[in-house]
């Protein structure tokens, strides 16, 4: 008797079958002798062509030329300016893939990244955190440039690996008010003297706000002042609030005082949080409320207990958790935001009750053993840390377990809550928390913060063992 196994069909010549989507939404084939081909534009389960624009020894980068099987989640993109063509907008990287597919690669990658990185797998994955796929954008940085060839202005993204601005005329991941706005600044602008020294306008929308700083390279004259003007009143009912920056984000000024304050609510917790246009906040105010409230669904915070936020920013978990806790540490690295976020839990304070919190300013990406255990004990953390992730303290923490005689008496935390928008960095981190500092990761799950890109944010939680 003869032993058959059975063979995947060789593809025709030149076809590849695309079988992964990476962090850059590209399609992932392998050659028949193993080396891989990106492919930018291809989706997983395709049969495709691609022309290679670069190749390496272990690896190729490719351009989509022809579909011979198409993914049944491959849609139609929504705006016009989407796809692989010259010119093309470069803000969104995946209109063509079903909302509900980006999800699923998404958690995919989550969970990839928490194994083969971390060589942790969570107890239980969490339903996705996801929400309105369009109009989403509360927050974007539109660039300006003046094409004289053209006789121009253009305002919006930059085009697909170029650093040339894409022309666009509308754009569906903002609010539909701001989409309306992009022809009349290209008009605004070039009607101004500044035409040439305008680089950016960047947009931070708030509870019936539409903030658009003006970074100027030159002092604006009197007349481009009044233009902007008149633009804010001929658009007052999107809400158009004028901000000037001559140089860094802290030279923002309003232009003129006396309008409404750009603000977001968490209305769940009976929280507003007043912000500046150039502070960091969340892209994405509908997804940032559900998220709020899973993170402390899921800390968990008893009555009477004392919880630590690291990456605390302007406050947008410490001061909702000022509302369960008994006491509460916001920790960020810089003084200036400490402040502001003294003035956000004050004006708050005055509205409702709120637990007494302190806020502190520490470089956390270099934490010690021994100033962790300085900040006192906690029930609970919550951590929320930029792309770098939060390694000194989970280090520290790890330390600590490994040598209980450091800290005599000091207890860790016994639940931690991990946000993340880098699943590479909170693979690293998870795997420091699980295999050194004694702790379980319970659950853990995407929160699609931004439909249309690769961009991963992620929530993680931490039991101690």
């Amino acid at each position: 008797m003869t032993d058959k196994t059975d063979t995947a069909p060789a593809l025709p010549e030149g076809w590849l079958a695309v079988d992964a989507l990476d962090l850059e939404a590209q399609g992932v084939a392998r050659r028949p002798d193993g080396k891989v081909v990106f492919i930018d534009g291809a989706l997983p389960g395709e049969l495709v062509g691609a022309e290679v624009t670069r190749r390496k020894n272990n690896w190729e980068q490719a351009r989509l030329v022809a579909i011979h099987r198409e993914s049944s989640q491959r849609v139609r993109p929504r705006c016009p300016h989407f796809g692989l063509h010259e010119g093309a907008c470069g803000g969104c990287k995946m209109q063509h893939l079903h909302p509900a597919a980006q999800v699923a690669v998404k958690q995919r990658v989550l969970e990839d990244n928490l194994w083969h990185l971390g060589k942790v797998r969570p107890e239980l994955v969490l339903r996705p955190i996801e929400g309105p796929a369009w109009g989403y954008r509360w927050r974007a940085r539109f660039s300006v440039r003046h094409v004289r060839k053209k006789g121009v202005v253009l305002v919006g993204f930059h085009e697909r690996k170029s650093r040339y601005v894409a022309d666009i005329r509308e754009c569906h991941v903002v609010p539909a008010h701001v989409s309306d706005l992009l022809l009349p600044l290209r008009a605004l602008i070039g009607s101004m003297d500044a035409m040439e020294t305008c680089p950016q306008i960047e947009l931070a929308c708030g509870d019936g706000v539409t903030a658009l700083v003006l970074r100027h390279l030159e002092p604006l004259s009197a007349g481009d002042l009044d233009k902007l003007r008149a633009f804010a009143r001929t658009h007052a009912a999107a809400g158009v609030q004028w901000w000037l920056q001559p140089k860094g984000p802290d030279t923002v000024r309003l232009l003129d005082e006396g309008g409404p304050q750009l603000s977001y609510g968490l209305p769940e917790f009976g929280i507003t949080m007043p912000f500046r246009p150039t502070d960091f906040t969340q892209v994405n105010p509908h997804i940032n409320g559900v998220l709020v409230s899973r993170a402390l669904r899921l800390l968990g915070v008893q009555p009477g207990e004392r919880v630590i936020d690291w990456f605390c920013g302007l406050g947008n978990f410490t001061l909702p958790l000022a509302t369960q806790a008994r006491e509460v540490l916001g920790i960020e690295g810089s003084e200036a935001l400490v402040a502001r976020s003294r003035e956000n839990w004050a004006a708050n304070a005055r509205q409702r009750a709120l637990a007494p919190t302190q806020f502190v300013a520490r470089n956390l990406f270099e934490l010690t053993p021994l100033q962790l255990v300085a900040d006192g004990q906690a029930q609970r953390w919550l951590v929320d840390p930029p792309r770098e992730g939060a390694f000194a303290l989970a280090k520290a923490l790890a330390d600590l377990h490994q040598d209980p005689a450091l800290a005599p008496g000091w207890t860790p935390p016994q639940r931690i809550v991990y946000v993340s928008c880098n699943p590479a960095t909170l693979a690293r981190d998870a795997g420091l928390l699980v295999h050194q500092a004694g702790y379980r990761c319970t659950a853990a799950g995407v929160v699609n913060m931004f439909p249309h890109t690769a961009h991963v944010e992620s929530i993680a939680v931490f039991e101690r063992a």
